[in-house]
C-alpha cells in the first residue's frame, strides 16, 4: 500500500481489519471477537473477498469516504494483504452471526497526532468508525456493533475520549453518532470536505 492509497479514508475504514501494519503501538482492545443478539465481530477470511470488495467499490457507500475505489487496486491490496494478515485487536468485520455473511466492518483504533481533528493536545484518542454494505442500511446494525465494542473497550480500558468523525454532509453518520450519545465539538478541513468532529467519554458505555 503507498501513502496515497493509505490516506485514503474508504481504504483505512474498511481494508484496516486485514492490514496489520497501520496498528497504533497504544492499546485500543485484546479480544478480536465478539457476539451480539444478531452479529458476530470477528477477524476477516477470504470467504469475506467480494463482499469486501463491494463495499469499497459501491459508490453509495463510499459517497463521504472520498469515493469508491478502483475494483482492481482492492482486488490486489485484498490478496496481497490477506496472505500476511494477522488478527488486529480493535478492528472487526461485522458479519450476521446467523449466516456469518459480512454486513460492514468497523474499528476502535487511534487517530494519529499528525492528522486533524483531535480533543487531547497530543493525539492518538480512541477512534470509532464503522461502514455498513448498503443492503445492510437501516437495520440498527451499526448501532448494535458499535455498542459491543464500546462497552467492552469500556471495560478494558481506563477513562477517555473516543472520537468519531465524518464528513458534515453525512447526515446518516451523524444521526448515528447522536444516537451512540456523542457530541458534535468542531469542524475541520480533511480530504477535500469539511468533517464533524463528535467526541464522547469512555466511560459513557459502563454498564
Amino acid at each position: 500500500m503507498n501513502a496515497d492509497e493509505r490516506s485514503h479514508p474508504s481504504v483505512r475504514k474498511c481494508c484496516e481489519v486485514y492490514d496489520h501494519k497501520l496498528m497504533s503501538p497504544s492499546p485500543t482492545l485484546s479480544a478480536t471477537e465478539f457476539t451480539s443478539e444478531r452479529l458476530v465481530l470477528r477477524k476477516v477470511h477470504r470467504a469475506d473477498r467480494e463482499d469486501l470488495i463491494e463495499l469499497m467499490t459501491d459508490p453509495e457507500v463510499q459517497a463521504y469516504l472520498g469515493g469508491p475505489r478502483p475494483r482492481s487496486e482492492v482486488e490486489q491490496h485484498f490478496d496481497t494483504s490477506i496472505a500476511n494478515s494477522i488478527p488486529r485487536p480493535g478492528n472487526f468485520v461485522i458479519a450476521d452471526n446467523t449466516t456469518n455473511r459480512l454486513v460492514g466492518t468497523l474499528m476502535l483504533a487511534r487517530r494519529s497526532a499528525d492528522r486533524p481533528g483531535h480533543v487531547n493536545e497530543d493525539g492518538e484518542e480512541l477512534e470509532l468508525g464503522y461502514v455498513l454494505r448498503r443492503s445492510a442500511w437501516g437495520a440498527g446494525f451499526a448501532y448494535e456493533a458499535a455498542t459491543v465494542v464500546l462497552r467492552a473497550a469500556a471495560d478494558e480500558l481506563p477513562d477517555q475520549p473516543v472520537l468519531i468523525v465524518t464528513q458534515t454532509a453525512n447526515q446518516r453518520s451523524l444521526k448515528l453518532a447522536a444516537r451512540l450519545g456523542f457530541r458534535p465539538v468542531s469542524t475541520f478541513e480533511e480530504f477535500d470536505a469539511e468533517q464533524t468532529l463528535c467526541t464522547a467519554p469512555l466511560s459513557k458505555f459502563r454498564v
